[in-house]
């Protein structure tokens, strides 16, 4: 199981390294702005509303799969427009 959920984590890296690849290819030399900012807030809204989904719109089970207090979990859904 370890050894499955290791190689789960190495895909999620592989897919951000392909994504931002392909994203500073698609700026052709532009210097983009912000870039933390839109990686986190793209990758955090996906995650998010992955386990929003996997939890079944439960809030408590949703924030226990995070690590996060419930107030964090609904502030990000609002933020997000999750909810």
């Amino acid at each position: 199981m370890k050894k499955t959920l290791a190689k789960a984590a190495r895909q999620i890296d592989t897919s951000f390294e392909t994504a931002l690849e392909r994203y500073f290819h698609e700026m052709d030399g532009e210097v983009p702005n912000n870039l933390y900012e839109m990686v986190i807030g793209r990758a955090e809204r996906a995650l998010f509303a992955s386990v929003m989904e996997r939890a079944q719109g439960n809030q408590t089970q949703a924030a226990k799969m995070l690590g996060v207090s419930r107030t964090t979990l609904r502030n990000k859904l609002t933020a997000y427009k999750l909810m």
